[in-house]
């Protein structure tokens, strides 16, 4: 193990690793609200769109992230529409997570108990209102560890960017092995630097759901 080269790549690495949560942290964002209303789409069953959710769920879930990049960016400008490689992975990854997330959504939604809706309307409700205040929360709390899984998925799937020529920690170690053919300590800092990033993700969530159980929510 070369430790001088490890010092001084290290930076190199650092930069790849914030664009790499960049990126990650804005399609897992985008994912959750696009998630969201497809869930509620489903769950309520709306005529139209239901089918076409259904169809995006299976291309999105059926197809591999690395497909969903190729097409973005280099198909889409082919009719015109360019898109910068930051850009590409931040779409590419909310139209995967997307899907996932809105199976989350889907799955706690469905755990709450029918007469829990009907009751709220009973009171004077709206359907809007019984869904923020007394399913949502419900569902949310139940979705946690499906929701924590699905995030460090996405971020996992970051390693695919380097296909887009994204500077990322795959391309980073890619790079370094190339030029130096220093391959383990390139993949040592790769693996070092999925930890620090996934690690925390990974333990947080566990204390969410730790805490959701004792409050009473969840399963």
């Amino acid at each position: 193990m070369n430790w001088d080269f490890i010092q001084e790549y290290l930076p190199l690495y650092e930069s790849a690793a914030l664009l790499t949560v960049k990126i990650g942290v804005a399609g897992i964002a985008l994912s959750i609200v696009i998630g969201f209303l497809c869930a509620v789409v489903l769950f309520f069953k709306i005529p139209v769109l239901r089918q076409a959710v259904s169809v995006y769920i299976e291309i999105s879930r059926n197809t591999p992230l690395l497909i969903q990049l190729f097409f973005i960016y280099y198909a889409l400008p082919k009719i015109g529409i360019k898109i910068n490689p930051e850009v590409c992975g931040m779409v590419g990854l909310a139209f995967l997570g997307g899907s996932y997330m809105a199976e989350a959504f889907r799955s706690g939604l469905e755990a709450i108990e029918p007469i829990q809706m009907e009751s709220a309307l009973s009171l004077g409700m709206e359907k809007s209102q019984a869904l923020r205040y007394v399913v949502l929360p419900q569902a949310v709390s139940i979705s946690v560890p499906a929701f924590v899984a699905n995030i460090i998925f996405l971020l996992k799937e970051t390693s695919v960017f380097s296909a887009i020529s994204l500077m990322d920690l795959m391309f980073t170690a890619k790079d370094l092995i190339g030029q130096y053919y220093k391959t383990t300590e390139s993949l040592f800092l790769l693996v070092v630097f999925y930890l620090i990033i996934l690690l925390p993700v990974s333990l947080l969530g566990s204390f969410i759901e730790r805490r959701l159980r004792y409050a009473g929510f969840g399963s």
